[in-house]
């Protein structure tokens, strides 16, 4: 029989700070693990993960919810799309992002961000 796990965002397994321009809070639930970004104005992939991780593009899939802020995706391939407050969002493998405007974008990741901001981010 299955238990009922709780984990908060309030005393996160583990903190991962992007360069200079935000965090992601992790923390770790029945296996699983799910991550509150935070992304601040300015923040891009380019610079503020891909020296991380060390990949072309971000490798992670994602699946959120967006708190506050803005953030846009442009996929591989060229294609671009922008979320905001309320939107719930899934990204494939195969993007970068940026925040767009003057507020912090953040959002709460249900996908697969065991490794996420991580030397270890590859499918």
């Amino acid at each position: 029989m299955s238990s009922f796990a709780t984990k908060s965002f309030d005393a996160p397994d583990d903190v991962r700070p992007f360069e200079g321009r935000g965090y992601a809070e992790i923390v770790e639930v029945a296996g699983r693990s799910v991550a509150r970004a935070t992304y601040e104005p300015g923040w891009k992939w380019s610079e503020n993960v891909k020296p991380i991780v060390g990949t072309e593009s971000c490798e992670i899939f994602h699946l959120g919810y967006v708190i506050s802020g803005r953030i846009k995706v442009t996929m591989d391939g060229g294609a671009e799309a922008v979320a905001g407050p309320g939107d719930v969002v899934s990204i494939p493998a195969g993007h970068t992002g940026e925040v767009i405007g003057d507020e912090p974008c953040v959002w709460v990741d249900f996908g697969d961000v065991g490794n996420y901001a991580t030397g270890n981010s590859r499918r």
